[in-house]
């Protein structure tokens, strides 16, 4: 039987999958609940920047 993976791939998925596992008993559970709401108030307010300057680009190209 054939497999499309090399040797190289199975060892990085266990690198990475040891790595993260690792981390994540290493990091509390309260830092990893505080991580998770910097990430979400982050993606918020970059979100709204983006359409902020978005609606700034609009309205300055109306005014020409």
């Amino acid at each position: 039987m054939e497999t499309n993976f090399s040797p190289g791939v199975y060892t990085l998925t266990g690198t990475v999958g040891g790595t993260l596992f690792v981390l994540l008993i290493q990091i509390g559970s309260g830092e990893i609940l505080k991580t998770t709401v910097l990430a979400a108030i982050g993606a918020v307010v970059s979100y709204l920047v983006s359409w902020g300057l978005k609606f700034l680009v609009k309205r300055l190209k109306r005014k020409r």
